[in-house]
């Protein structure tokens, strides 16, 4: 008889103080842990399969309060409207208004960086976020080739999307790769880790150390890269929140 699994991926359980805990499940995961999500405000328990899920949530609740800290920590959202100034390319932009119904674009002068676009409300966010979305395509394209080129690799499908808090994504089968169109706020040197990160998956799916080799062959030390990522990704995260 099949025993009972009291968990499944994608539940959500409360913890102490309100605190929410969404269950995942990732094959490549060598151990239980446990991350924070921050543009969804919940914590998530990682679990290497469905059956120690359990452990997962036992792990979880044993950290509950280093998960609430972390969460009361997590960066406020930033609005995108005129006058605020949100991260970009390591540096920083100002949005600006210019009236009208004009796409947004891109400025860079001697007294910084502006991103000017017309609309009001949603409709100048949205125009703010569709130009750093074409920024990253850009930028992602090119950094994707030039490690292509430098494996021996193929071609492959690339696309730009919003994850809730990966960066990116590599599907070998089908040769596709998505990334978060939020790493063109970050700096350029951590954008082209990233495009390295998933190129190198293409080699192997896994993150063994044969990978992690493959990347150190295309970016030297990955440590600073994934360090920046893991001080500042809510702050990314939180743009437009």
């Amino acid at each position: 008889m099949k025993s009972f699994q009291p968990y499944r991926a994608g539940q959500r359980l409360p913890l102490e103080a309100g605190v929410a805990l969404r269950l995942s499940v990732n094959p490549r995961a060598r151990r239980i842990s446990i991350r924070i999500d921050a543009r969804a405000g919940e914590a998530v328990a990682v679990a290497p399969s469905e059956r120690r899920l359990p452990d997962a949530v036992a792990f979880a609740r044993s950290r509950s309060d280093w998960i609430a800290e972390r969460l009361a920590a997590r960066s406020a959202g930033t609005a995108l409207v005129p006058g605020a100034t949100i991260p970009f390319r390591g540096g920083t932009a100002v949005l600006e208004a210019t009236g009208g119904a004009g796409a947004a674009r891109l400025i860079e002068g001697p007294d910084g960086v502006r991103i000017a676009s017309g609309g009001e409300g949603e409709a100048f966010a949205r125009r703010v976020v569709n130009l750093l979305k074409r920024l990253a395509r850009d930028a992602l394209t090119v950094r994707t080739q030039v490690h292509l080129n430098a494996l021996g690799q193929r071609p492959v499908t690339l696309g730009i999307n919003d994850p809730t808090s990966r960066w990116g994504s590599c599907s070998p089968m089908t040769r596709s790769i998505r990334y978060s169109w939020r790493v063109v706020m970050a700096p350029p040197a951590v954008l082209d880790y990233l495009a390295a990160h998933e190129v190198a998956h293409l080699v192997h799916a896994d993150h063994s150390p044969a990978y992690w080799a493959v990347v150190h062959r295309l970016v030297g030390d990955h440590r600073p890269f994934r360090a920046w990522l893991r001080q500042h990704g809510a702050d990314l995260h939180a743009v437009g929140r």
